[in-house]
Formats: C-alpha cells, sequence, structure tokens
C-alpha cells in the first residue's frame, strides 16, 4: 500500500527491496503515518524516535509523500502537525529530517515548515 509512495522519493528501488528493507525498518522501530480520503491512502510519512548527543529525544519524519495530484491542498501540513504532536507526546525535544538535495519542492515545503539547513548529510557505501 505505501509502496508506490517510496518509489515515487525513491524510483531506483524494486518492490522487492523496498519490502525487504521495511520489515527491517520496523524491528528497529519504523512507524509509518497514514493520510487518507475517502478511504483512499493519499499520502504517507514515515516516523522515526531517536536519541542523538547532538540534538537530544527527536522524532524524524521519514520519506514524507502526497500524491502528486494533491499536492498544494495542506495534506502534507496536516500530517506534519500531527507529527509534531506525536513527537510531543513522546517527550522529543526537536524534529530533524533529511531532504534529497535534488528535491527544490521538498525543500520549499520544509522551509515553509519551519526546518533550518544544520548541515550536511554525507555518505560512503561500504561496498
Amino acid at each position: 500500500m505505501i509502496i508506490p509512495f517510496i518509489q515515487t522519493l525513491n524510483p531506483n528501488l524494486s518492490d522487492k527491496q523496498i519490502e525487504d528493507r521495511l520489515q527491517e525498518m520496523i524491528v528497529q522501530g519504523y512507524q509509518c503515518l497514514g493520510a487518507f480520503q475517502n478511504l483512499a491512502l493519499v499520502g504517507i510519512a514515515g516516523i522515526w524516535i531517536r536519541t542523538h548527543f547532538w540534538c537530544g529525544r527527536m522524532i524524524e519524519p521519514d520519506n514524507v509523500c502526497v500524491a502528486p495530484s494533491l499536492r498544494s491542498q495542506g495534506i502534507g501540513e496536516k500530517m506534519m502537525e500531527w507529527i509534531y504532536d506525536y513527537g510531543r507526546e513522546m517527550a522529543c525535544d526537536v524534529t530533524d529530517l533529511n531532504c534529497y538535495a535534488d528535491n527544490h519542492a521538498a525543500q520549499k515545503f520544509w522551509a515553509n515548515e519551519g526546518y533550518k539547513i544544520m548541515g550536511f548529510h554525507y555518505q560512503k557505501s561500504l561496498n
């Protein structure tokens, strides 16, 4: 059900890769929020709660995605309001996330939500 949304943001992943990773992520505490309209899934947001030295307890929205035909209608904002409230209930100090460098629409969304760029996200392959 969430695979088409995940593939929107991660088009190089196969259904099997998403399913396998999702199973591992659930064991690690991954949760998923769904937004529905007339019983149809129209948006998703993964959620991680973690603690880091640099920020304390945090809630991390992950792969937030709204159906393309329904973007800019407030669905993403409503999902984020729920995540912020849930983070407060779970005693989180901050919310923190990653965003692809070439996803300019998402960068605008996150800036409008009040997120500030704090640094760089680095990655190195181990294979």
